[in-house]
């Protein structure tokens, strides 16, 4: 198989227009998807436990008598983690030990213990901090299973504090993976229900009689999850509204062509939808990665998807130099930035927006996915420029603390007093100055 991977040069005319077409993507509002959703969510939301079974029915193809008897109990998860073979559960532990010793790391620098300081007069202002309550973390299930995503999901929820972890994750036709119930185990989640769609965000959203409703839900999933996930904030929060996975590599030249060409594979591979972009200001180098793109590509089990991804939405961009490359990437500001270069620091420093940075040819994005330690739930479809990845912050939320001494209430007092006048609410005026006027 050979493919043709669009190439742009930053010195074409049209080089700004080029990008931003192939860069557009905006999530499919369809209707039909979205009617289907709110008519689901709202029989949930009237129906309950009833709905989510025959929803579970109609579209896992899994019956049930009740939501009970869809819950998987604390001994099977255990169970599913003592099955692994003793490889795969050092894997898996390796991984989740990472990601715990990273968000640990990232819940002591973020300032969670909260503050306080006291002014002149004994007045004490600050900031506490608190954890959720309840959190549900949503689980891909079906054609792939991604025990990643339970660590990624659970392990801060629990580093930050959350009382209790509910996770759902479908079974289709009843299948359960081990794998992902074995990382329920070890990340410490609560209760499992083997419900999915956008039944499950309702559910966990609204709440019913068994599943109880929770404080924010977390996770990816498909367009139907993204549509329920997208109606039910407000109710709820939520982490994101994901689009296809992105990765973006900044190359020097010097690394392995072949190195490349996989790194742009292994996120083709995710999906049709999938973006992969190199930038390089070696012409030849970048000739030397198209020609290994179509050497190694017949060898990939999802050859079909990385053929499409690349063709449609993949882009190779021949710019002036390492500078304009950091430029452009900003630009971009993709999920997923391989910096695959010589003194890597130099360039990461000129980078403003990226959802996760891999810095040097050593630095694989899939390491990032699995057992790095950093979250892998990246802001994606240009998202980077204002929002970060999942982290301990996410799962904590924070209230103000003010207690006014005396002193306090009649100096600022008269300062509210003025500006309430101003605006005519009269009665936060009076409300100020009954405390300093006697």
């Amino acid at each position: 198989m050979s493919i043709q991977i669009r190439k742009f040069d930053s010195t074409h005319p049209d080089f700004k227009q080029q990008l931003a077409d192939v860069l557009a993507f905006e999530a499919s509002e369809d209707e039909a998807i979205d009617r289907a959703v709110l008519r689901i969510l709202e029989d949930v939301k009237k129906r309950g436990d009833v709905a989510v079974l025959e929803y579970t029915k109609q579209f896992d193809h899994v019956s049930a008598d009740s939501l009970q008897a869809l819950e998987i109990k604390s001994d099977d998860l255990q169970a599913a983690l003592a099955q692994l073979s003793p490889v795969r559960r050092a894997a898996l532990q390796t991984a989740a030990d990472r990601v715990r010793v990273y968000h640990e790391r990232q819940k002591a620098e973020i300032g969670s213990h909260g503050f306080s300081y006291t002014e002149t007069d004994g007045t004490i202002l600050g900031q506490k901090v608190t954890p959720l309550d309840r959190v549900g973390i949503y689980v891909p299930g079906g054609k792939a299973a991604y025990p990643s995503s339970v660590l990624m999901n659970a392990i801060p929820a629990k580093v930050a504090g959350v009382q209790e972890v509910i996770m759902v994750v479908p079974t289709p036709n009843g299948v359960q993976n081990e794998l992902v119930l074995a990382a329920a185990a070890m990340s410490g989640v609560d209760r499992v229900f083997t419900i999915g769609g956008a039944q499950a965000v309702a559910a966990l959203a609204y709440g019913t009689a068994t599943i109880p409703q929770v404080d924010k839900i977390v996770g990816p999933g498909n367009a139907y999850v993204a549509a329920a996930k997208r109606r039910v904030f407000g109710t709820v929060g939520i982490d994101m509204i994901a689009g296809p996975s992105e990765i973006l590599v900044i190359c020097d030249g010097t690394t392995d062509p072949d190195w490349i060409a996989m790194d742009l594979f292994s996120q083709a591979e995710h999906d049709e939808l999938a973006q992969s972009i190199l930038i390089c200001p070696d012409a030849a180098y970048l000739e030397a990665v198209a020609a290994s793109i179509n050497r190694q590509l017949d060898a990939m089990p999802r050859k079909e998807v990385i053929a499409t991804s690349l063709t449609n939405r993949g882009a190779m961009i021949k710019v002036r130099d390492m500078d304009e490359a950091c430029e452009i990437a900003n630009l971009i500001a993709a999920e997923h930035l391989e910096i695959s270069t010589e003194n890597p620091q130099q360039w990461a420093d000129k980078i403003r927006h990226a959802g996760a940075m891999f810095l040097g040819r050593f630095s694989s994005e899939s390491l990032g996915d699995y057992c790095a330690g950093p979250n892998h739930v990246l802001p994606t479809s240009r998202t980077a420029r204002f929002s970060s990845p999942l982290g301990v912050y996410d799962f904590q939320k924070r209230s103000s603390m003010l207690q006014v001494s005396e002193g306090g209430a009649h100096t600022l007092g008269q300062v509210a007093a003025e500006l309430a006048y101003g605006e005519g609410l009269q009665a936060h005026a009076r409300s100020a100055e009954y405390r300093f006027k006697k």
